[in-house]
């Protein structure tokens, strides 16, 4: 008796390759938008948890942390600071999703001048931008 071995055919194969390959081009990029959309939101949620635990600094000591002690002055207590109940973050402020540290700026800009800053650049680390590239602030 002789079994009759059967296969794919190098057209069916092909016509497989080509369905796969179209899929992955609609659906790649909308993907990767929604990573970009989510590294975005995941900043925005650390400046506010940060925002929150510069008020608390602020509420202990009387005044805002410095643009010298920037951020570390949530976990690790400045020289000359009293007042300072922290460590108000579990850990050192981590960096963006992209991979850098965030601003802060003690006193901020605009006008009149707000009391802090942070800010993350965004993807592009540049300032100014839209989408990915957009810049990130607590104000």
């Amino acid at each position: 008796m002789h079994i009759k071995q059967r296969g794919f055919t190098l057209l069916e194969l092909l016509v497989v390759l080509l369905i796969i390959g179209l899929l992955a081009g609609y659906v790649g990029p909308k993907y990767f938008a929604q990573i970009g959309k989510s590294n975005s939101t995941v900043a925005q949620a650390q400046i506010e948890a940060f925002d929150k635990t510069v008020e608390q600094y602020a509420i202990d000591t009387g005044h805002y942390p410095s643009t010298q002690q920037g951020l570390m002055a949530l976990f690790t207590k400045p020289a000359n600071e009293p007042k300072w109940r922290g460590p108000y973050l579990k850990k050192a402020p981590p960096l963006d999703p992209w991979g850098r540290a965030y601003i802060y700026a003690s006193p901020g800009g605009g006008s009149p001048p707000r009391d802090y800053d942070i800010i993350s650049y965004g993807k592009d680390g540049v300032a100014g931008g839209t989408d990915e590239d957009a810049d990130i602030t607590n104000y």
